[in-house]
């Protein structure tokens, strides 16, 4: 089983109070993302069904930190439009926190992050996109950018030390994180190296960017 860490989504708030209670959607359904993910509704119904019995709700935490979080949630389901979400920072008691609430009001942090294993999933030829199907949910955190570079070359750090075949979005994805334009990065996956024009201004750069993930094979 294939398994990532985070699913960056905008931050879509819908309201937030001088005392720090924030509501909003952590993630939209039927949408494809700037990474060919479009979650579908029932993704989070298992993974909240679950948390409910043990009577809490997933993390609140800044920047994917463990060790700092900045509020609860206290309000977290699936409607219509997505997985909605309703929380609290506790400005009144942890400096972080009321920053991350100054940052939200400001409109300057740039989205919510949500840590998970992917359970299950299907890929869609005609919309060229990952489905995903069930989330299990174990923590949403407030980001400052909306798309993680780290994250997406973990992930194929990840499935390389499983003994798993990376998806081709994922691997497509982590070359363009390590430098390689949308074209090249295509054109690589498709033809490897050959695919590089050894005439172009951009090919020393796009080399010297691919070693960088001879890390991810060697397990470094």
């Amino acid at each position: 089983m294939l398994t990532r860490k985070r699913l960056d989504v905008p931050l879509k708030i819908k309201s937030v109070t001088e005392t720090g209670e924030f509501e909003g959607y952590g993630s939209v359904f039927g949408v494809k993302d700037s990474d060919s993910d479009i979650v579908i509704k029932g993704a989070f119904e298992k993974s909240l069904a679950a948390w409910k019995e043990k009577g809490r709700l997933p993390a609140m935490l800044w920047q994917h930190k463990m060790s700092e979080p900045v509020g609860i949630y206290t309000e977290m389901k699936e409607d219509e439009n997505g997985l909605y979400v309703k929380g609290r920072l506790l400005i009144d008691d942890d400096p972080l926190a009321k920053r991350a609430h100054a940052h939200m009001k400001a409109g300057s942090l740039g989205g919510l992050s949500i840590g998970y294993m992917l359970n299950e999933y299907d890929y869609d030829n005609q919309k060229d996109a990952w489905i995903l199907k069930e989330i299990d949910l174990w923590e949403v955190s407030l980001v400052t950018f909306a798309s993680n570079e780290e994250a997406r070359i973990s992930d194929v750090k990840n499935a390389l030390e499983k003994g798993q075949v990376p998806r081709p979005s994922d691997m497509e994805r982590a070359l363009r994180d390590v430098g390689l334009s949308r074209t090249q990065a295509k054109s690589f996956m498709a033809n490897g190296y050959g695919a590089l024009d050894l005439r172009d201004a951009e090919t020393e750069k796009a080399l010297q960017s691919l070693k960088s993930l001879t890390s991810l094979f060697s397990g470094e």
